[in-house]
């Protein structure tokens, strides 16, 4: 998965992204901007990893540190058979170089003749119990000279719904982007929503969150794919938000230390349920969706098996088990329909009244 997201950066600046990033702020970033950039990712691996160990209380995260001999490194901490995580990494990745490929000149002339530096840290945990979500994150740093941007997020992807800890992941990550500014959890939120669908299903991988990427100060908060959706909507009618590097670098540390805060209590509440084989086939299920989503979808994992990539460590991000059932439907009535019917769609969490009458009948509102 680090090396994943080493390609993933490089797949961006490459092109892989129909919009590349607008013309840069002119602001440039500080002379310690490597250093700080790569202390914060490195200290989110380590208070994620050592947070997650507590909660789990048996399994322990087995680190791997690799060398990249063109110029960088990084550390893959993978935990296995845990009292309540299955599987999950959280990686640390910082890489460097002396010139940027031709191919990313010809888009981003400016950074031509200026050594080059990509940073950071992802995240992805399966959990047993089906009535614990599987959660990702991922914050990263790029900088070329006078070209940088900043970008990352995370989303929650549940198998069986419960509308509180849908607004309270929600909740946690809105006031962490409003402690930098009030505007971005607008346009991060759909933006998530956007990111994170599975097109040949029509629905998305779970219930969002923030995503964010190529935040460079120049003002433009949304450079997704859709200039028609949601996000692209709102960024047009909030207008210009010019932040600063040391406001996006905030930014990026905020959001990264609401994560323990998000995802804990949630855990806390839900891994106490008991479950049996119903509940386990329909998570392994639904666990199929998050793998077609990242196989075919994901620009990350894409690019990084498309350019030879470290096969692990890109594929790291997949469910120990999973399950594919030929035309599978979910029973009428059922929990397992209220999942596939409200908890896959882009909802208005936080201030839509018929959530909570559609979840109260089958006990998934707290």
């Amino acid at each position: 998965m680090v090396r994943s997201l080493l390609k993933r950066l490089k797949g961006r600046m490459l092109g892989v992204v129909p919009s590349s990033p607008a013309a840069i702020s002119g602001e440039r970033p500080p002379a310690d901007s490597r250093e700080r950039a790569r202390a914060l990712v490195m200290g989110l691996q380590d208070e994620i990893c050592s947070g997650l160990e507590k909660i789990d209380g048996v399994g322990r995260f087995q680190e791997e540190s690799w060398d990249r001999p063109e110029g960088g490194g990084g550390r893959s901490r993978v935990m296995r058979e845990g009292r309540i995580f299955e599987q999950g990494g959280v990686n640390f990745s910082e890489v460097h170089g002396k010139e940027l490929p031709p191919s990313i000149l010809k888009q981003r002339p400016e950074a031509k003749g200026h050594p080059w530096f990509a940073t950071g840290t992802s995240m992805v945990l399966h959990p047993r119990n089906p009535f614990v979500p599987t959660v990702h994150l991922n914050y990263r740093y790029f900088e070329a000279g006078p070209v940088w941007w900043f970008g990352g997020g995370a989303d929650l992807t549940p198998y069986y719904p419960f509308l509180e800890d849908a607004r309270h992941f929600h909740r946690s990550h809105q006031q962490a982007c409003d402690s930098v500014d009030e505007r971005l959890y607008q346009v991060f939120k759909p933006w998530c929503d956007e990111y994170f669908f599975l097109k040949h299903r029509q629905e998305t991988r779970g219930i969002g969150g923030i995503f964010y990427d190529y935040q460079d100060g120049s003002g433009r908060l949304y450079r997704g794919q859709d200039p028609e959706g949601p996000a692209a909507g709102k960024a047009a009618e909030i207008g210009s938000v010019n932040l600063s590097w040391q406001q996006l670098h905030d930014l990026a540390k905020a959001n990264g230390t609401a994560f323990l805060p998000a995802y804990t209590p949630i855990v806390d509440k839900r891994n106490g349920l008991s479950y049996g084989d119903r509940e386990r086939q329909f998570q392994l299920y639904r666990r199929g969706r998050y793998v077609e989503f990242n196989l075919v979808w994901d620009r990350g994992t894409i690019f990084g098996l498309q350019t030879n990539g470290r096969t692990e460590s890109i594929l790291m991000s997949l469910p120990p088990l999973a399950r594919w059932e030929y035309g599978y439907q979910a029973e009428e009535g059922s929990r397992e329909a209220l999942l596939t019917d409200l908890f896959t769609r882009p909802q208005h969490w936080f201030d839509d009244p018929s959530l909570e009458e559609r979840c109260r009948p089958h006990q998934a509102v707290n």
